[in-house]
């Protein structure tokens, strides 16, 4: 399926069946499709995100995948008290990537159409790039200040993973490049490779503890997942808020595309996904299955932690620290990177930053 077909059928469902929410404002396109062309070929392990807005917060539901008109698409709800202003998408580096290169499905006030002619405006001005550069580095802080040591070692470890992988965000948005999920270790070792800075991203693989992980390692890695996965999908129960990413809908994302990266080369940059799905998977298993059934499930995971050494409490405060001490390292390239970018627009404000690695309003 081409892209524009894709769009096309999110149109369509936004028009059917997301126009009737009470409060609607309007919907538009997000993640990774948002920059490719209509001609481009949707891949089975691609889906089409969906943003709808929505005035009454009641009506912000879970978000949640599914197919319709044979496209796989991702609906998340926003409340529109988060799109009053183009000052707030601009300093999002979550919302202002996607908002940027939307397509607007439904605008029935006019108002996500005038937001998006001054985003675009503004977007690559310097103080925005730096100010979105600062919004993920206090991401970063903010995941690695959450995890309790009485916490189950999964929900430390989905914490520790998500804190080494949004430095990779830092440096995207530096570039002005998508801040993509599932594939951000491949997206920034392109980025890097094309800044002269490739080297760099061997420390970011070492702080995910996958530098020296084989192709096969992975492999077995992902064999394991996929037994999990199948496992979990048919026994979520609870109400995780990440319950759509395991499911049968998210499976070719998750698994074909993992074997996707491997086969094109990505094989360590594959583990981050894979071990986040992993994790979410034993969190599954743990509260939704009976208690004889989750001895294998919780060997095969024991291998995965012990291989990225989190196999602990006390090793994941210590790869934490890790995090936190490569962090002026990553600002400093990311500033080096917005200092040569040639699409950033200078103006006279001061770059948002502090020369600690701190977060500016904590």
């Amino acid at each position: 399926m081409r892209v524009k077909e894709a769009r096309d059928a999110a149109r369509r469902w936004v028009i059917e069946e997301a126009s009737g929410v009470s409060g609607f404002c309007g919907a538009y396109t997000a993640g990774s499709t948002n920059w490719l062309p209509d001609d481009a070929e949707l891949t089975r392990a691609s889906d089409l995100d969906i943003m709808v807005v929505v005035a009454d917060q009641n009506q912000t539901r879970r978000r949640h995948k599914f197919i319709y008109r044979d496209t796989l698409l991702e609906v998340s709800y926003l409340g529109n008290n988060q799109l009053q202003s183009p000052d707030q998408i601009l300093s999002d580096y979550h919302l202002a990537p996607s908002f940027r290169t939307t397509k607007i499905l439904l605008d029935p006030s006019g108002h996500l159409t005038a937001l998006l002619t001054m985003v675009r405006r503004d977007y690559a001005k310097r103080q925005w790039v730096c100010e979105r550069c600062t919004n993920a580095r206090n991401r970063v802080l903010q995941y690695l200040r959450s995890i309790r040591e009485e916490a189950e070692l999964h929900d430390q470890v989905i914490a520790w993973l998500f804190a080494a992988g949004i430095t990779t965000h830092i440096l995207l948005v530096a570039g002005l490049r998508n801040p993509t999920v599932r594939s951000r270790y491949a997206a920034v070792r392109e980025l890097l490779t094309g800044y002269g800075h490739v080297e760099f991203h061997e420390s970011l693989l070492e702080l995910l503890g996958v530098a020296r992980m084989s192709r096969d390692r992975v492999g077995q890695h992902l064999a394991t997942l996929i037994d999990i996965f199948d496992r979990a999908k048919h026994t979520i129960k609870a109400p995780f808020s990440f319950a759509t990413d395991i499911s049968e809908n998210a499976r070719f994302m998750t698994i074909d595309g993992s074997f996707e990266m491997i086969e094109r080369g990505y094989h360590r940059e594959a583990m981050f996904w894979i071990a986040v799905t992993h994790s979410r998977c034993q969190k599954v298993i743990l509260c939704d299955t009976p208690a004889g059934m989750t001895q294998t499930f919780g060997d095969s995971y024991r291998e995965l932690v012990s291989d990225l050494r989190v196999s602990s409490a006390k090793e994941v405060r210590r790869r934490c620290a890790d995090v936190e001490l490569i962090l002026p390292g990553v600002w400093q390239l990311a500033e080096a990177i917005v200092a040569t970018n040639h699409e950033i627009e200078s103006d006279r404000a001061e770059p948002a930053s502090n020369p600690d690695g701190a977060p500016q309003n904590e």
